[in-house]
Parts: structure tokens; C-alpha cells; sequence
């Protein structure tokens, strides 16, 4: 491109014009070598972690939200880390799409923050276009349309869309293969087969806003004491049908006096292992 610019602006000569790019049919640019972009970009990025590549994204989170009888809980930690560097302790991984639309970031938090803005703009247009709210399938599915057109090419996400509709609450998971999952219970991120120890453990449907509470807290809790990329706070909202309620955040570093004494731990001089025969 640089090269077709020079060349037009210095050369004087109109019968080079065709040389440098101008044709009687208009006229045409140096383009870069790659005709397919999600071609072009496998070879460079790694998105999954199973190959060497220039970009190497690294995953590091805890998300998680589950449906019970008053509603939907949200609940996420708050680090971000750069490999094996921690770059933030606050970042906010619950975007309010709509008062009564919830979306979580786990992945690139670039690409998670950018495609759940996008798809706050899109349910607002519906809204306008429909005179109605949108419900969270159908917003679930546009985020899975908008992504999908883009797989292969080096996004990393992988979000649950969370709300309450006509038809009560609604839980969906969105990653960025466009694959799109309705369930009553999602965990995401590096930490997730932790909270998944403790919400299998304990999650009901009938549960009480504070039960629920108290399982999401325990959750994220347990995540960040086990997993090092998980940490810094646990940010947690309720959806019900009057809309979404962000409650106050609270420090994993002093719930861990809070729940950590439960936890029995097994005394190395009675274990079995020292056992004599």
C-alpha cells in the first residue's frame, strides 16, 4: 500500500499509472497475503492451549450462576492475570447488559467485554424495534449468531447469559465457537472445577435467596483458595423478576477466617501413612 502511494504521488509519468495499481476499471490495492482471515489467524494464535503459537492466550478466572425459585444468582471473582502475572484485582466480570439482562467474562476479557456491549446495543434495538423486552433465549442465541461469524479467528470466550422474562428465569452459556447451552447450573474459568465440587454438593432448587447466596459466596471461595489465577473479591447479583440486585463486594482473603476453619484437615502424625506394621 505505502509503495502504490509513493509511486502515484511521484510518478509523473501517466503511463505508469497501470504499473503502480490504476486501471481503466478503477483501481486496486496491495492486499496481505491471506485470502482466508481464520486461516491466516490459526497459525499465530492458541486459543485452547494445545499448540505453540505467537499469541498464547491465558485463561485464569471463576465465573458461575445457577437458577433456583426466586431467581438467578451471579457470582464471580476478580483477577486478571497475563500468564503467570496477576495485572488486576478488581476487574468487574458481570456486565449489566439491561436492567434485567446479566453477562459474564471468562477468557480474553477484551473479547468478552467488547461482543457482551455489542449484544447490550442489540437487545436495546430490539426493545425499540419490538416494543417489548427481549427474553434470554433470544438474547442468548443473538450473542451465539454474533460470535459464530468469527470462529477460528482468536476469540477466546466463554459467557453465560443470565435474566428473567415472561417465562421466569433463564440461564444460557455462550462461548465463542458459537456453541450455545441452557442449563440450571454453569461454572466457567480455570476455577470452575473447584466451585463445581461445592455446587454439586449443595445446590437445590428450592433454595432461599440467603441459601443461594451463601452457595455462591462458598463457591468463588473455595475457587480462589485453590485455583492461583482466581482471587481478589466475589461480585455477586440476584436476578428476579423485578430486575437484577448487585449486592456488596466482599474480600476472599477474609472469608477465608470465615470458612476455612471448617475444613478438616487430617494430622500428619495420626495419618496413615506413618501407620507402622
Amino acid at each position: 500500500m505505502n509503495r502504490f502511494v509513493e509511486q502515484l504521488v511521484n510518478d509523473n509519468n501517466p503511463a505508469n499509472l497501470e504499473e503502480v495499481g490504476y486501471a481503466s476499471n478503477g483501481m486496486h490495492f496491495e492486499l496481505a497475503s491471506g485470502n482466508n482471515p481464520a486461516a491466516f489467524t490459526e497459525q499465530f494464535t492458541d486459543v485452547k492451549s494445545e499448540k505453540d503459537a505467537r499469541i498464547k492466550i491465558a485463561h485464569g478466572t471463576t465465573t458461575l450462576a445457577f437458577k433456583f425459585k426466586e431467581g438467578v444468582i451471579v457470582a464471580t471473582d476478580s483477577r486478571a492475570t497475563m500468564g503467570n502475572v496477576i495485572s488486576s484485582q478488581s476487574v468487574k466480570k458481570v456486565i449489566e447488559i439491561n436492567p434485567y439482562l446479566l453477562g459474564t467474562m471468562a477468557g480474553g476479557a477484551a473479547d468478552c467485554s467488547f461482543w457482551e456491549r455489542v449484544l447490550g446495543m442489540e437487545c436495546r434495538l430490539y426493545e425499540l424495534r419490538n416494543k417489548k423486552r427481549i427474553s434470554v433465549a433470544a438474547a442468548s442465541k443473538l450473542l451465539s449468531n454474533l460470535v459464530y461469524r468469527y470462529k477460528g479467528m482468536g476469540l477466546s470466550m466463554g459467557t453465560m447469559v443470565a435474566g428473567w422474562d415472561g417465562k421466569g428465569p433463564g440461564l444460557y452459556y455462550v462461548d465463542s465457537d458459537g456453541e450455545r447451552l441452557c442449563n440450571d447450573l454453569f461454572s466457567v474459568g480455570s476455577g470452575s472445577t473447584f466451585a463445581y465440587g461445592v455446587l454439586d454438593s449443595h445446590y437445590r432448587y428450592d433454595m432461599s435467596v440467603d441459601e443461594a447466596k451463601d452457595l455462591a459466596r462458598r463457591a468463588i471461595y473455595h475457587a480462589t483458595h485453590r485455583d492461583a489465577f482466581s482471587g481478589g473479591v466475589v461480585r455477586m447479583y440476584w436476578v428476579n423478576q423485578n430486575g437484577w440486585v448487585a449486592y456488596p463486594l466482599e474480600d476472599v482473603g477474609q472469608l477465608y477466617y470465615e470458612y476455612h476453619p471448617e475444613i478438616q484437615l487430617t494430622n500428619a502424625v495420626d495419618s496413615p501413612l506413618n501407620a507402622t506394621a
